[in-house]
């Protein structure tokens, strides 16, 4: 008794194909009975019900907020004890941005062009200096230097 070939391969795939299955299904069940615990589904909700991160807080721990509450030097001028450069970042095409602090509030990221505050505004960067200005197009109002790194 012959048998043709073509009709074997078709059976051993639909054996493979529903063992497949099966197993897929036996997997699924079993990791949806067993495969969570209740310690945890408590710990998914511990993470869940975190309160959200207070910024100025985070910003004390990494360090930011100590830089900008130290006390200045009596030589500064009065004006410009006002801004504090805590960081600069000068880029070619974007022109680059400052880490400042006005008043000894904790201190904030600025691009060249964007306000320091109310009255001034980033007007460049470069090296360890930051330029503030009234205007873009403007005489410099004021120059922010960061303070010579101690060995």
């Amino acid at each position: 008794m012959q048998t043709n070939r073509n009709s074997i391969w078709g059976i051993r795939l639909a054996t493979f194909v529903l063992s497949a299955l099966a197993a897929a299904s036996a997997a699924y069940w079993g990791l949806k009975t067993w495969g969570v615990s209740a310690s945890a589904r408590s710990g998914m909700v511990a993470i869940a019900s975190a309160p959200p991160l207070d910024p100025q807080a985070l910003a004390a721990a990494l360090g930011g907020g100590a830089a900008a509450l130290r006390p200045q030097d009596s030589a500064v001028p009065a004006a410009s004890s006002r801004y504090v450069l805590l960081g600069v970042v000068a880029d070619r095409a974007s022109g680059g941005a400052a880490l400042i602090a006005v008043d000894g509030n904790p201190a904030k990221p600025v691009r060249v062009g964007a306000p320091v505050d109310g009255r001034l505004l980033l007007q460049s960067v470069e090296g360890r200096r930051a330029v503030l200005s009234t205007m873009m197009d403007g005489p410099p109002e004021m120059a922010l230097e960061l303070p010579v790194p101690s060995k």
